[in-house]
């Protein structure tokens, strides 16, 4: 999904960029909440993985175990963009 979306200030030559986003998701496995952790500078960077994340969900539903210690699993990824190497997250 990301790759597909890519954003087009993130193709040119050279462009590397990195931000850190929080996803929080509900038991159901729908968006509870998206949050710019650490910004890439660019704004339109910012917002191409808030809605790749979008059109990525629903996520699975949260094991039943785990919802008997929180409400909402919050996911935290560091996304790089970059014309050489496409979308990544770690």
């Amino acid at each position: 999904t990301g790759n597909l979306n890519y954003p087009a200030v993130a193709k040119r030559a050279g462009f590397s960029s990195a931000l850190t986003l929080d996803v929080g998701i509900k038991p159901d496995g729908g968006i509870y909440s998206l949050r710019i952790r650490k910004s890439s500078g660019y704004p339109a960077l910012d917002q191409a993985a808030k809605r790749i994340v979008r059109l990525s969900a629903p996520f699975p539903r949260l094991p039943k175990a785990l919802l008997q210690e929180l409400d909402v699993l919050v996911i935290t990824r560091t996304w790089k963009f970059s014309d050489e190497t496409g979308l990544r997250t770690r």
